[in-house]
């Protein structure tokens, strides 16, 4: 059982509690914290061949749909082999983006050794170039997770998600420019990923700016001459319609990518954090954060694979650079923490959670937006603590101002009927 009484003994400044933690004092968060490590040591320490099996044979898999998906569409000019091909291009992109390429670059498989399957030499299939994406995803995002002003991964810069985000006149609009996002939401990341905002408000110099688009447009130029020329020629007289059966594959992968990766953060139940919070952030009160600012999916294990396991957020965000495969054997552990300290641990499914998240960003368009005392979250949540498990690159100096909603804790609890 925790302690109810809260401490001030921890190292920085005293866990400050809200509704959500109120109950935890500065030495059951740091215990927290050493249970989520003990947990990633033994996983961890358990890797070997089965592991290295299942993201092998998973790549096999990937790269025969890919191979005999472009095959049909060689044919694509007869409907049946033209819906086969699409269809199997489009799963081959997904797993590849999903389960592969993010999982890969993450550092997941860098334990094996083995120079293909290694952060330091994948480059996916992608707009985004791996270099920027391993900057802007791993470094600010996984450290700075849902931290207002400093994850821009909180309406990628482009949109209004959470009330406490000041309003701006654009954000009416983001109803309709969030279906354009996620139609081309390889390209909005990519863009994304070079920071113009910063660029424009110069706190970024555009030399840096102009050679960062000049590698981004190498990368896409390779892409779009793939899928929409050379491809298309191999078909001959089918080439119109491969393009399209190619178009069709890359817009399918990056709907469904925009709705999991929406679905991760942004879902009610979720918290979001300022940046006076991190200031003298233990590890133990990383891993409440990244718990306490993330959301799972519900699902069967082949949606877990066709997420990428990002229906395992709350896992990945504890443990970024354990491999994929595993959350499911630690999911249950963290639940039970969280059950045992206290802690929410939402998840729900994914029909919900992202027409959730959709409300909310047309909610948002408009100023005010704050959830009304009666509203319940749209998901399920079972009480225990929150995790992040990974290597968080300088986690201690993440901090954040205390959000609206929460004026003297740790987080601000998204509660609405909708996600923020």
């Amino acid at each position: 059982m925790v302690s109810n009484v809260v401490s001030t003994t921890a190292t920085g400044a005293a866990f400050r509690p809200t509704a959500t933690t109120a109950h935890l004092s500065d030495a059951d968060v740091e215990r927290l914290g050493e249970e989520l490590d003990a947990i990633r040591a033994e996983v961890m320490g358990d890797l070997g061949q089965a592991d290295a099996r299942y993201i092998r044979r998973v790549i096999a898999v990937q790269r025969g749909l890919e191979a005999g998906g472009r095959g049909l569409l060689l044919a694509s000019l007869f409907p049946p082999a033209w819906v086969a091909g699409t269809g199997a291009l489009a799963v081959a992109k997904i797993l590849e983006n999903m389960e592969i390429g993010h999982n890969v670059l993450h550092g997941q498989w860098d334990w094996m050794g083995d120079p293909e399957i290694h952060s330091t030499t994948w480059e996916w299939d992608s707009a985004s170039c791996a270099e920027g994406w391993k900057y802007s995803h791993n470094y600010v995002h996984h450290t700075y997770t849902n931290v207002l002003g400093k994850d821009r991964d909180l309406g990628y810069a482009a949109m209004r998600v959470d009330p406490a985000q000041p309003w701006k006149p654009i954000y009416l609009l983001q109803p309709l420019y969030n279906i354009g996002l996620a139609v081309g939401f390889e390209y909005g990341i990519a863009i994304y990923d070079i920071e113009l905002e910063k660029v424009a408000a110069g706190r970024k110099p555009w030399s840096q700016a102009k050679v960062e688009l000049g590698r981004l447009w190498r990368k896409i130029r390779g892409q779009l001459v793939k899928d929409y020329v050379a491809f298309p020629l191999l078909s001959g007289l089918a080439a119109p319609t491969t393009l399209l059966g190619n178009l069709v594959a890359n817009v399918t992968r990056n709907v469904w990518a925009h709705a999991v990766i929406f679905c991760g953060h942004f879902p009610a139940g979720a918290e979001t954090f300022t940046e006076d919070q991190l200031v003298g952030e233990t590890r133990g009160r990383w891993y409440v954060r990244q718990l306490l600012g993330s959301a799972n999916l519900d699902g069967s294990p082949l949606m877990h694979i066709m997420t990428g396991n990002l229906s395992h957020q709350i896992e990945h965000h504890l443990f970024p650079d354990m491999p994929s495969n595993r959350y499911a054997q630690v999911a249950p552990k963290v639940r039970e923490l969280c059950a045992r300290y206290g802690l929410p641990y939402t998840s729900g499914p994914l029909h919900k959670q992202y027409a959730g998240v959709l409300a909310t960003i047309a909610r948002l368009a408009l100023p005010g937006g704050e959830p009304t005392s009666n509203d319940e979250p749209a998901v399920h949540t079972v009480d225990g603590p929150a995790t992040v498990c990974g290597e968080p690159a300088a986690a201690p100096e993440q901090t954040g101002r205390r959000s609206p909603r929460s004026p003297t804790g740790i987080g601000s609890r998204r509660t609405d009927q909708r996600p923020r």
